[in-house]
């Protein structure tokens, strides 16, 4: 029963910031200020999201100024809502979360840039994208693991997608995640990590079963710059894994 209530008024929810982001969009735009007006909306939405999960949470440090990339781990498809509620960024990520229920329809709303695992020859055009949304003073957040984790640690991280910070000189700063389940319950790397080939639906059923869980978040308040893109893959994996380590 929670599970299928918590569905529904996270459908409900869902279309109500639709409707109410497409109303107030033309407004926006005749103020200059849609960018604005979709971060706001994204960030209710994933307050919202939260709450609505289960999730309670605590956050340290500041997020970074934009324009910049932001790099973190990856546990679950509910690291978005996490870092989204906390401020006002666009995701980049794989190209599977276009098609799932709800997160994916209001992804490809707010500007997600997607990216497809393993073709390499649509790098240039999703890194045109990144820097097109640096270009417009976004904060792109980026999981450069490539893929989610159980969180017993961080991954190396892959230096393609940061290439449009070294090319465009933008800072790139860090963020770790890591969740707790209550006593009992089960671990956080089965109940609220989605990663290997855990089956999708099976996993949100089990999540929306669960009453609550705990949720942190750090972010780093140093600026990572550079033109290599290899160095800032190594500098970054290094201050993710270490804020990871603090958090477990």
């Amino acid at each position: 029963m929670r599970a299928i209530v918590r569905s529904l008024l996270m459908f409900f929810t869902t279309v109500s910031c639709f409707v109410v982001w497409t109303v107030g969009r033309p407004f926006a735009h005749l103020a200059r200020r849609a960018q604005a007006w979709r971060s706001y909306i994204f960030r209710v939405w994933s307050r919202s999201l939260c709450a609505l999960v289960g999730m309670s949470h605590s956050v340290r440090g500041v997020p970074p100024p934009a324009p910049c990339v932001l790099v973190s781990n990856h546990l679950s498809y509910l690291d978005i809502v996490l870092i989204a509620s906390h401020v006002g960024v666009v995701f980049v990520s794989k190209a599977e979360v276009a098609h799932w229920p709800l997160l994916g329809f209001l992804s490809r709303s707010v500007g997600t840039i997607f990216v497809q695992r393993g073709a390499r020859r649509r790098l240039p055009e999703v890194n045109a994208s990144i820097h097109a949304a640096l270009a417009r003073g976004e904060r792109v957040v980026v999981f450069p693991e490539g893929t989610s984790s159980g969180g017993s640690d961080v991954g190396p991280f892959k230096p393609a997608l940061l290439e449009p910070a070294a090319g465009g000189r933008y800072p790139v700063y860090c963020a770790a995640l890591g969740y707790r389940t209550a006593p009992g319950a089960p671990p956080a790397s089965e109940a609220v990590c989605w990663w290997g080939d855990m089956p999708f639906g099976s996993h949100v059923l089990g999540l929306l079963r669960m009453s609550h869980f705990h949720a942190s978040l750090e972010f780093d308040s140093q600026a990572y710059r550079g033109q290599d893109r290899k160095e800032l893959a190594q500098a970054t994996w290094q201050a993710v894994a270490e804020m990871h380590g603090r958090l477990s």
